[in-house]
């Protein structure tokens, strides 16, 4: 159970403390409040794991097309800038290539023919075939993690591992150049951080946003330079890729959506989960030597570490129909928040969910990757890092404790990620 529920009327879904550490508001609303009215979004908030599962099996009813939803978040963004900033974001977003729905925000029958053209990439025999190739970035990090530690107090978990690990997979998977890796890391890097609360100075808010335009002309530049000439990576099979029901090669805006829902999908939760999954190991030490050389145990700490801090918190759903969800009534055009955070840590599905439990039976039904059509399409990429990479890192490391020089670890606010920003620890070599 969290620390210290609290009472409903103090629960503020959108203060920063709330962001940085919603659990106690989490079990409030589960206990309280499972289906909860937020009105500065005039969203439904869901925070109870057989109310979401109920909502993700009812895909008619909840509805993923919620661009609607994200236009609105980005028209307040934008009336809150100073003028000269916002003229300056508006004169690059005039450059970019619109972006239409492909595969988060579409429903059956449109998502799967999306879906469709990349899911061999993640296929168990796919992800098997790549395991060599992945295990060979792991053990370079780790072995460059080492050095870097050597002769330092302390070291940054999160640069010098959790980040570069999943981008440079990635990368590799989509057939980013060499040379064009410092622009795809940067690029990469800053669309996740869009969906962030921490406030940007507007210089910084600038780059971003010709950055964001410099990162889709280089994407769109392989993606004609595959046509005339195949390669094996994703960008190749997007180039070449055709809808077969409308007998056409995606537009440039398609692939470009396909590839930003990559970009955050492909690195940003894996780095999120390599955080996390290293802080549950500092605060409970006993883990470490529980799932060295255990890889059945590795498994299972995975999923912990996937339930624990979920990545992401939730997404949201239009409801079709009016309707009720556990008893709440909903009506039709309204919105739905579905709260994977705070339903893997329910109670009435995981006993003792605040603890890293690495016997866990069924730890697999949490729902960090969501459940049903919407489920991760990387997710089996994403396990084979973190199951490759926690054994290669408690190979080389014991002891793994927390800087006493830094601030406690805290996440940094999202009201859909959940990652460290930074993670300070020391550990002795084996």
């Amino acid at each position: 159970m969290a620390d210290s529920a609290l009472k409903l009327e103090e629960v503020k879904i959108f203060e920063i403390d709330t962001l940085i550490d919603p659990y106690a508001a989490y079990q409030t609303l589960r206990d309280e409040a499972p289906v909860f009215h937020v009105p500065e979004l005039n969203v439904h908030y869901v925070t109870r794991y057989d109310l979401i599962r109920e909502a993700i099996k009812d895909t008619q009813t909840y509805s993923s097309k919620y661009d609607g939803f994200l236009n609105l978040s980005r028209e307040a963004a934008f009336a809150a800038m100073p003028e000269d900033v916002r003229e300056q974001l508006l004169a690059a977003e005039k450059q970019m290539i619109p972006i239409p729905p492909t595969m988060l925000t579409l429903d059956e029958p449109e998502h799967t023919k999306y879906r469709s053209l990349v899911s061999q990439l993640f296929t168990g025999s796919q992800v098997k075939k790549a395991e060599e190739q992945v295990q060979a970035v792991v053990d370079e990090t780790a072995d460059a993690f080492m050095a870097k530690a050597q002769n330092a107090e302390d070291v940054d978990f999160m640069v010098e591992f959790a980040f570069p690990v999943p981008l440079r997979i990635i990368a590799d998977r989509l057939g980013i150049p060499e040379a064009d890796r410092p622009l795809f890391d940067d690029g990469a890097t800053a669309a996740a951080s869009g969906l962030r609360l921490s406030p940007l100075p507007p210089e910084e808010m600038v780059r971003r946003a010709r950055l964001a335009v410099d990162l889709q002309q280089l994407l769109v530049g392989l993606l004609e330079a595959r046509r005339s000439d195949p390669r094996d990576d994703m960008i190749t099979i997007l180039a070449g890729a055709k809808l077969e029901d409308e007998d056409r090669h995606l537009t440039h805006g398609e692939a470009l959506s396909i590839l930003n829902q990559f970009l955050v999908a492909g690195h940003e939760t894996t780095t999120s989960t390599f955080g996390w999954g290293m802080l549950a190991l500092c605060k409970q030490p006993e883990l470490q030597d529980q799932i060295r050389d255990d890889a059945k145990l590795t498994r299972t700490f995975v999923e912990e570490a996937l339930r624990i801090e979920s990545p992401v918190q939730g997404l949201p759903r239009v409801v079709t129909r009016d309707t009720e969800l556990g008893g709440y009534p909903i009506k039709a055009g309204e919105m739905v928040m579905l709260r994977y955070g705070a339903a893997n840590r329910d109670e009435r599905q995981f006993e003792n969910p605040d603890l890293v439990d690495v016997h866990r039976e069924k730890a697999g039904m949490q729902l960090a990757f969501g459940s049903g059509v919407h489920h991760c399409i990387g997710a089996p990429l994403a396990r084979q890092e973190l199951n490759l990479g926690f054994p290669a890192l408690l190979k080389r490391m014991q002891n793994i404790r927390l800087s006493p020089n830094r601030d406690a670890p805290k996440a940094e606010p999202s009201f859909i990620l959940r990652n460290l920003p930074e993670l300070y620890i020391q550990f002795d070599a084996r």
